[in-house]
């Protein structure tokens, strides 16, 4: 690859080649992969951008792929980014965006990271690949995987949402439900890779996926005419789509095409934040349970923490928990406001932010993007668990106006 130089440990510093099959250090460091910003100063302009098509891989100078290395069938990236006028106001920020990355193929912005993993195991060789996953990454990857003709085995705790389970038995992957939590899922998806010798497709060991998640970064710069806000919020659960993001704002500020960067606001549920723990007290993460209804942030034991943590540091970032009655108020704000339809984890973000600002903390006079990670039908039992069941009658207009008056509706 002529636009990569190498894959360098946050840990050690060590340099590896950056081979298609790249997992962890020697040490046990996470890899980061490290660009030539001179050959892609020369390969890569903004103009250049206008005559490509609207996915992820119009920014292939950025990703480490090869250059005749095609793209993974289904149409990844690409998603909305909706100027949010009145939930702004609600909130009282002077700008808002909302990113809608539920609109990719499988719902959820890990389609990203599983359109690079499917590439990746091309130039690989590979015919299978795996993972372990509370939900979100396993649907994506069976997903992408199917149409790119690959086999996949997934392993997923045994409280991943059925939305998400009927995703990866529709795609036809090998799912395995683990008796247990995210961390024993992982581990036993470890040491079934390291038996059966499968692409490794697991965030945090596989240091090229979170270059295919930065690419939503990439995206919201593009669509705000690179001109970036004052604040960037997101999800956060194993420390990948932060540490992603991050990398890809870094990339486009080192050529040029941004001359500002956002601060991070990373937003956890309060039932499960060892990150922004970390950050808060100064001290080195360690776990915690994982105590709450957003599946897909529900991670105790974050396998990407040093980037993660590396990342909210350098952007001067903020750390933000809530409660999973904040979050599920926020997926109905979102809806109710913007019309966007978010899951738990999806709209933790938002939830982030509207406390941020409730508190004082974003002011009048800032802006803000927000995004939203997954698509709300991935859990639709939470949803009506919290919204509420609709209206039941019979085809009588009398009961119909009576049931309006008893709940104050003005028809």
């Amino acid at each position: 690859m002529k636009n990569v130089r190498y894959a360098k440990c946050v840990n050690c510093g060590r340099i590896y080649e950056a081979v298609p099959s790249l997992t962890t250090c020697g040490c046990g460091g996470i890899l980061d992969i490290v660009y030539d910003y001179g050959y892609i100063r020369q390969k890569l302009t903004k103009e250049k951008l206008k005559t490509r098509p609207h996915t992820m891989w119009r920014y292939r100078e950025l990703l480490p792929v090869e250059e005749d290395t095609p793209a993974p069938p289904l149409r990844v990236g690409g998603s909305p980014l909706y100027e949010a006028q009145r939930l702004g106001k609600m909130l009282g920020v002077r700008k808002l965006w909302i990113k809608d990355d539920g609109q990719n193929p499988t719902a959820s912005l890990k389609d990203r990271a599983s359109a690079m993993a499917v590439a990746k195991a091309r130039e690989a060789g590979a015919q299978i690949i795996a993972c372990s996953s509370t939900g979100n990454a396993a649907s994506s990857l069976a997903g992408n995987a199917a149409a790119a003709g690959l086999k996949t085995f997934i392993f997923v705790p045994e409280r991943a949402p059925k939305g998400k389970v009927a995703q990866l038995m529709t795609f036809g992957a090998n799912v395995i439900s683990v008796q247990g939590n995210y961390e024993e899922t992982f581990e036993l998806s470890k040491v079934a890779i390291e038996r059966w010798g499968w692409y490794n497709r697991n965030a945090a060991i596989n240091p090229y996926l979170s270059e295919g998640k930065k690419t939503v970064s990439l995206e919201i710069a593009e669509q705000l005419s690179w001109q970036m806000p004052d604040y960037l919020a997101i999800s956060v659960g194993d420390g990948c789509t932060v540490a992603g993001v991050w990398k890809g704002l870094k990339d486009l500020y080192e050529i040029g095409f941004i001359d500002k960067l956002p601060r991070l606001i990373s937003a956890q549920a309060e039932g499960c934040h060892p990150i922004n723990r970390a950050i808060a007290t100064g001290e080195a993460w360690y776990p915690m349970e994982e105590n709450t209804l957003a599946d897909s942030i529900a991670v105790g034991v974050p396998r990407n923490a040093d980037k993660a943590l590396r990342a909210i540091r350098e952007s001067n970032g903020l750390v933000v928990n809530v409660t999973d009655e904040e979050i599920m108020a926020a997926q109905r704000l979102l809806g109710t406001t913007c019309g966007v339809f978010g899951e738990p984890a999806g709209v933790t973000g938002t939830a982030g932010l509207k406390k941020l600002c409730e508190q004082g903390v974003i002011g009048e006079e800032d802006t803000v993007v927000s995004v939203v990670t997954g698509n709300g039908l991935k859990d639709v039992a939470n949803a009506i668990r919290f919204c509420g069941e609709p209206m039941r009658l019979p085809n009588d207009l009398d009961l119909l106006i009576d049931e309006f008056q008893k709940r104050g509706i003005q028809p």
